[in-house]
């Protein structure tokens, strides 16, 4: 087994382990994740992916480009994937997932983006190292995606999450059951073995990963196109994101201005991806202090001007002759 290989199975191998432990031995019992535990594992997260690339740069596999390429590649993974938290924030709603279930949701949901953002990856980055013009379209379509995220209203994004193409298919494909049963996705009624709501919950959470990752992929891979850094940074960021969900669901609306800052982040790596056809290269470090500033920038502004919320209609006043003329009609 060569090195490459070696890093590949060792990396995975520790990422199920720990995910194995988070699940079998922290969340047996399944309990409401109070802020404050919340942050403390989203520290360990970033903590522990931090000391992967400082370890790898340490010991000589990395280089401090490729270890500042993967510092990169993860600071735009992981705001890009805060953005997730408002479709999740919506489909928990939406399906009254409890909140002592939601962990057991978003772990699943985590399992199933390994292997569909391990596919994506590797196709990408064989596809854009072998046909490399991909790169331009890769970036028109990221700056295409910036202006709509950009200038979209909220009741954009306020989807109903019954209509989807996933939770229709799924309806119409599977036997779904009436009523939910606790955190399981599976239960038997009317002597059948059917899926339960909380298993549509799922196929909308994975159909939400999938959907990011379309956008979150060619921005990364914008950073680099080694496939170990793109695939590693993308897993350390969707590792963070369950804790992070917890964290910051009750701040979401303080941080308004976020949604530009993204917006302003996507464009950025879009058009830095598209002058490389006038040989023109952003150093990745100034691209780092660049996304970073924003994604601070857009956060810090949204502290200083909270959202205004649009003030309440005034009550009509009762008109009690024109009641008793409507009820005698």
């Amino acid at each position: 087994m060569n090195t490459q290989t070696a890093l590949w199975v060792g990396f995975n191998v520790f990422v199920l382990a720990m995910l194995a432990l988070d699940l079998g031995l922290f969340h047996r019992k399944e309990h409401v994740v109070s802020p404050k535990e919340a942050g403390g594992w989203t520290v360990v997260w970033i903590v522990l992916s931090l000391l992967f690339c400082g370890g790898l740069w340490y010991s000589g596999f990395w280089t401090t480009s490729q270890a500042t390429e993967w510092v990169t590649a993860y600071v735009i993974e992981y705001a890009l994937s805060v953005d997730n938290l408002f479709v999740f924030l919506m489909v928990f709603a939406y399906f009254r997932v409890a909140p002592e279930v939601q962990h057991r949701v978003l772990f699943w949901g985590i399992m199933g983006a390994f292997v569909m953002r391990a596919a994506l990856i590797l196709a990408g980055t064989a596809l854009v190292q072998r046909f490399h013009w991909l790169l331009y379209i890769f970036g028109a379509f990221l700056v295409f995606t910036a202006a709509k995220m950009a200038f979209s209203k909220e009741d954009d994004d306020a989807a109903d999450p019954e209509q989807t193409a996933i939770v229709k298919l799924s309806r119409r494909m599977l036997p779904v059951a009436r009523q939910g049963e606790g955190s399981h996705f599976f239960t038997i009624e009317d002597g059948r073995r059917k899926v339960t709501p909380l298993f549509l919950v799922l196929m909308v959470v994975e159909a939400t990963d999938l959907l990011f990752a379309l956008d979150s992929i060619p921005a990364v891979l914008g950073i680099s196109q080694n496939a170990f850094i793109v695939y590693t940074s993308n897993v350390c960021a969707i590792l963070g994101l369950r804790s992070l969900f917890f964290v910051v669901s009750s701040l979401m609306d303080k941080f308004h201005l976020l949604k530009m800052g993204l917006a302003a982040i996507l464009g950025f790596v879009g058009m830095k991806m598209l002058i490389v056809f006038f040989d023109i290269h952003v150093p990745i470090g100034l691209s780092l202090g660049i996304i970073g500033g924003v994604l601070v920038a857009s956060i810090v502004a949204s502290l200083i001007w909270p959202k205004v919320e649009a003030p309440e209609p005034p009550a009509q006043p009762a008109q009690p002759g024109r009641d008793r003329e409507g009820a005698n009609s």
